[in-house]
Order: C-alpha cells, then structure tokens, then sequence
C-alpha cells in the first residue's frame, strides 16, 4: 500500500504548520495557543518561528506550490484556524486535494515509489470531483446573490435561517454538495450569507438533498423557507406539488425531518417539487423546495417571498 497521503505528512503538513505558525504569530498569538491550533508541541512552535522558513518552501516545491502560492494558502489557512478548528481542518483539505487533482503530487508520489509511474488515479479522481465542486460553488453564490438582492425574500425566512445546497456532479455523500456555512441570516431586512458556499457545509440540507434524489437524480438543489397556512395556498396556485411529512412527535430525534421523510420515500409516493415539514415539538415548520439548479430554487423562493408578501 502507497497512498500519497505519505507525503502529506512528511513533507506538506510540516511545511504548512511552518508557515502558519509565522503567520499567527505575526496576528500576536502566543506559542502555546499557536501549538494549540496547529496540534503540535509548543517546543515545535519555538522551532518554527526561529528557523528560517526556505526548508518549508522547498517542501512545497515539491508539489508545484510557488512561494506566494504557499504564502497566500498559509495566510487562508491560519484565518481558518482562527475561525475553528474544523474550519482549519477543512481548508488544509481543500489545498490537498487541490495539488492531488492538478497532478502536482504525482512526481514525488511516483519518485518515492517508481512503481506507480503509469498511475492517474489522483488527477481522474480528485481533479474532476474538484471541478464539479468549483462549479457548484459558482452555482450556489450566484443563487445566494439573488436573494441577498431581494427585498422580499426575508418574508419566508424561518427563525431557523435558510440553506440552499446544490450537489456537485452525480453527488453521493454530503462531502460532495454545496452549502452555505452558518447558513444565510437576516441582515437589516435583506438576506445575508455568513460565508461563501462550500462543499459539505451542510449535512442537514445535504442529507434531505441526497434522499429526493435517490428518487428523482433531476433535482440538484434545494432551499428552506418558513412554511405556514398562506405559503401552503401559494404552493397549490403556483401548481407546486408537495410532500407532506405531518406533525413531528415529541420524542426528539437526530434529524426528525431526514427520519420522517425516509418512512416517507419508503413508501413511493407519487413525483414532488416540495417537502413540507409540518414541524412539532421544538421544531419549526419549514417547506423544502427542489429544482434543477440553484438558481432555479432561488428565483422559485424569491417569486413564493413576493406573492406572499403581495397578499
């Protein structure tokens, strides 16, 4: 067994702590909280930041990464520790299967190991996943653009806030669909993403998503909006054929809603555009709406916003 993951942890993992070190200390970080974030002993910190950063450049090298390219990863990087530790685990992920995609990894992978000289596996795999990704990304904020822009949009938005997801591709796991982290909120009566779309941001979204399209592959995204009486007479006009999951009980579940709409799919049901959750104990009623693509969902819940508004 030869997974070039090897060479993450020996070349480019270090390389990349030795970089972001030097740049949460310049953001007036102590060592100790430094080697907290980055995983490693508070010794190791004090050798990075004393020792001269070209070994971790050269390290770099060796995957193609240019200096600037590693300073501006390095710089991403350490605003995503910052942010969470997930988050920091996340964005070293992304910068991986970036270089393991492009092909980048495939020299020193094949120099370690000359064996695996006529193995693609990396660059067929990683690389078309990451420009469906991309592609979805670009989607989904030019969905999210659209409700930001809408002045009514915020008449549906549930105290929950709103997700919209898009999978990528022929998309399986949440891993592979697009969502908003930490959702899209209410801004001064505008609509407002907390951050650019990711891939799997969402495993709630990702989940509901991945179910209806176990039975309907066409539909690529999906939106949530705050459901009540008007907005049910809305859908019926608009010819927005529904699903409904009833009243939750109280037991609390994981997910009340991926579990009731599972028993749901179990049992066939005819074609839908729509989920209705009719929400229960702790659980706010929502609608989830399906489309083609982001934007579909997006102009379909901004003329819902504008008709309820409107009546």
């Amino acid at each position: 067994m030869q997974p070039p993951d090897e060479l993450m942890a020996q070349a480019f993992l270090p390389a990349m702590r030795h970089l972001v070190a030097a740049r949460l200390r310049s953001r007036g970080l102590s060592q100790n909280r430094i080697s907290s974030l980055l995983g490693v002993t508070q010794a190791s910190v004090s050798l990075y930041l004393s020792s001269d950063h070209e070994r971790a450049y050269r390290l770099l090298a060796m995957f193609s990464v240019s200096r600037s390219q590693a300073d501006r990863e390095a710089d991403s990087l350490a605003g995503a520790l910052l942010q969470s530790p997930i988050e920091g685990v996340k964005a070293l992920n992304r910068v991986w299967i970036g270089l393991l995609g492009s092909g980048a990894v495939c020299p020193a992978h094949r120099e370690m190991y000359p064996s695996l000289g006529d193995c693609d596996f990396c660059i067929t795999e990683y690389g078309a996943r990451a420009g469906k990704i991309s592609e979805a990304v670009s989607e989904v904020a030019g969905a999210v653009k659209l409700l930001e822009d809408s002045p009514d949009f915020v008449s549906l938005m549930p105290e929950v806030s709103v997700n919209l997801a898009c999978a990528a591709g022929d998309a399986t796991s949440p891993r592979e669909v697009v969502a908003i982290p930490g959702r899209i909120v209410k801004v001064k009566d505008r609509a407002k993403a907390m951050l650019p779309p990711e891939a799997g941001a969402s495993v709630h979204m990702s989940r509901v998503l991945l179910l209806v399209r176990s039975m309907s592959p066409r539909q690529r995204a999906c939106i949530n909006l705050r459901y009540d009486a008007k907005l049910g007479t809305l859908l019926v006009r608009s010819g927005i054929k529904a699903l409904t999951l009833g009243k939750h009980p109280s037991r609390r579940a994981e997910d009340a809603t991926v579990e009731a709409l599972e028993r749901k799919l179990e049992a066939g049901p005819p074609a839908f555009d729509a989920v209705v959750d009719e929400g229960g104990s702790g659980i706010e009623p929502n609608v989830y709406l399906f489309g083609t693509g982001a934007k579909e969902v997006a102009r379909l819940a901004i003329k819902l916003a504008e008709d309820y508004s409107a009546a």
